[in-house]
């Protein structure tokens, strides 16, 4: 995955909350063979409701998700973080992560900002009365400001999890960094053991 140092732009207000991995991407889009274009299944149901804020020109363009509270509950699927990160969004804030959508976007790159709620209905206010509110995340001082809104507020994220994104960090990454660990060990093996893989 690719590192993610700041995550800076504007912002798509999502004023509901409880939304679960069902309503990012519907079900029908799982038989997906491919791992690309989900964004087309993105809140799909609600995108056929012209009045959708997803349906605003005015947050074209955005590239932080700014949900309510409780949001990527439900069924764990990947597909509801690709979803969102193919629309073009890099980052989700919200008062309360699903903590099985939250592990899938740190492991994927989508960075989960977790906020109070009081900061959380600010953002949601300040995004739907400015459009162009210029939203800064900042991974590794794990901040979030909006100064034209009066917001700069910090958020929690896990030492790990701040260098999976500072380095571009994913599970294979992860395991690579200890390759020659690993090689040295594969070359130790007893010649009776089945053939082992090169790293």
């Amino acid at each position: 995955m690719e590192a993610v140092h700041i995550v800076q732009g504007t912002a798509v207000p999502l004023d509901r909350s409880d939304v679960d991995t069902d309503q990012i991407i519907p079900s029908d889009w799982l038989k997906r063979v491919e791992r690309t274009g989900f964004e087309k299944g993105l809140f799909s149901e609600w995108r056929d409701d012209k009045n959708f804020v997803l349906n605003d020109v005015a947050y074209a363009g955005a590239v932080i998700l700014i949900g309510g509270l409780n949001f990527g509950t439900g069924s764990s699927r990947e597909h509801a973080v690709w979803a969102i990160q193919q629309y073009g969004f890099r980052a989700v804030v919200s008062p309360r992560f699903g903590p099985i959508f939250r592990n899938n976007a740190t492991k994927n790159g989508l960075v989960p900002v977790e906020v109070s709620a009081e900061v959380g209905a600010a953002l949601l206010q300040a995004v739907q009365a400015d459009p162009t509110l210029e939203i800064t995340i900042d991974v590794d001082r794990r901040t979030l400001e909006a100064p034209a809104a009066g917001i700069a507020v910090s958020f929690s994220l896990d030492d790990s999890v701040r260098e999976r994104f500072l380095n571009g960090l994913d599970d294979i990454g992860l395991t690579l960094q200890h390759a020659d660990d690993i090689s040295a060990f594969e070359g130790g093996r007893p010649g009776w053991l089945p053939n082992h893989v090169e790293v």
